[in-house]
């Protein structure tokens, strides 16, 4: 297992004094319901940090983005997230009026030990995504210690995220830990063989993804819209489907620089075709990899999906990100669920990406199978690419 090379929080729980303020920076960006948070995962998630920290009698000051607003949004309030992390925690979490200011500065001193406060959503604040100073500096004087347990945002030079890290001493969360060493792991020193599964729309997504693996991995099972980016590299038809133009530029490379790689690159044989983008669709399986006019590819087929479940079988480490198909139209999701099956029923060491695949698997009921899920989608692809994240960069070495 990779060694993680940055202090956490559990060096700095030993010397925390009771009511120290300790801001922790979480990924609290749940998806919101007609009645309040509609999956708390990533909220529980964040939980051993916060209960750590209320053991200890800190005083928790918590900051999270929530969707995409641009400046304050009551719609993308977090007070549905406060409330929800009560029920959790069985404690009241106090909700913040703001992200900073008087208000927030008198509910931070207000607080007693082991107990919480929410902030507002940090991207009602301008200076929230360009880093601003000021805004860092205002977060900061909130605490004494920082701690950064959100690894969905790890990717992001946010005020939020690396600007505090600057103004105090700063820790890895749990959370964040655990995620940076798993997918490191995969990447640098994986068991092998290694098999690695990409899908979703994009080939431009997993373009980096694509080139590392094609040198460490043992085998790459392609699946989802991606691949009609590299049969239209192949000069294959594909009828109505989602195909990426600027991919296939990309996939024609991916296929040039497969036959000297390490890795076998592998396309499906056959595919599940709808004649629109619907449930009810009119459904009829491809005898091969072509697709023609009127119809588009919306899964991979029943021979891909036993033999990519093969492949999975006799892997040592598997690392899957990006459904094989519109699994959420139930006429198509045969070929993801059998990937998640396969993936679920390994008797090796299995992590898998954020985003639909992760949704994927608990919609199956197979999200407590594998040994890591990933609660970051872009953050996971960037250190499984070899990129630096600002987040965990800008924390105190250990």
């Amino acid at each position: 297992m990779a060694r993680f090379r940055k202090r956490t929080l559990e060096d700095l729980v030993p010397g925390l004094e009771p009511g120290t303020p300790v801001l922790v920076r979480a990924d609290l960006n749940a998806p919101l319901g007609d009645h309040g948070v509609a999956d708390d995962s990533r909220l529980r998630a964040a939980l051993p940090a916060i209960e750590r920290l209320c053991e200890r009698d800190a005083r928790v000051v918590l900051c999270s983005h929530l969707g995409r607003p641009k400046g304050h949004d009551p719609r993308t309030s977090m007070t549905p997230v406060s409330n929800c992390l009560s029920d959790l925690l069985g404690k009241r979490v106090h909700q913040a009026p703001d992200v900073v200011g008087p208000e927030v500065r008198r509910g931070v001193a207000r607080l007693d030990p082991g107990e919480v406060l929410l902030l507002e959503n940090t991207r009602w604040e301008v200076g929230e995504t360009r880093n601003d100073s000021a805004l860092a500096e205002e977060l900061a004087s909130l605490a004494k210690v920082f701690v950064n347990d959100a690894f969905g945002t790890a990717h992001r030079a946010h005020a939020s995220t690396v600007g505090v890290a600057a103004h105090l001493p700063s820790v890895a969360g749990p959370l964040l830990e655990r995620e940076v060493t798993n997918l490191t792991a995969i990447a640098e020193n994986p068991e092998r063989p290694l098999v690695v599964i990409l899908g979703g729309a994009k080939v431009s997504d997993k373009v980096g993804v694509i080139d590392r693996f094609l040198d460490t991995a043992d085998v790459l099972l392609i699946g989802g819209a991606m691949c009609f980016s590299f049969f239209r590299a192949k000069g294959l038809s594909t009828g109505d489907s989602l195909v990426e133009e600027e991919g296939v530029a990309q996939a024609a490379e991916a296929l040039d620089r497969a036959h000297a790689a390490h890795a076998r690159l592998v396309l499906p044989e056959d595919l599940v075709l709808g004649d629109r983008f619907e449930a009810g669709a009119e459904r009829r399986e491809s005898e091969g990899p072509e697709v023609p006019d009127g119809w588009m590819g919306l899964d991979i087929g029943p021979r891909t999906a036993e033999a990519y479940a093969k492949e999975i079988a006799g892997a040592a480490t598997v690392l899957w990100n990006g459904p094989m198909g519109a699994f959420e139209l139930e006429p198509f999701a045969a070929g993801t669920r059998a990937v998640a099956g396969a993936v679920a029923a390994s008797g090796g060491t299995t992590v898998v990406g954020g985003g639909d695949s992760a949704a994927a698997l608990v919609d199956f009921g197979l999200a407590d199978q594998v040994t890591h899920l990933s609660t970051g989608g872009g953050a996971s692809l960037a250190l499984l690419e070899g990129k630096a994240l600002p987040g965990v960069e800008a924390l105190d070495d250990a």
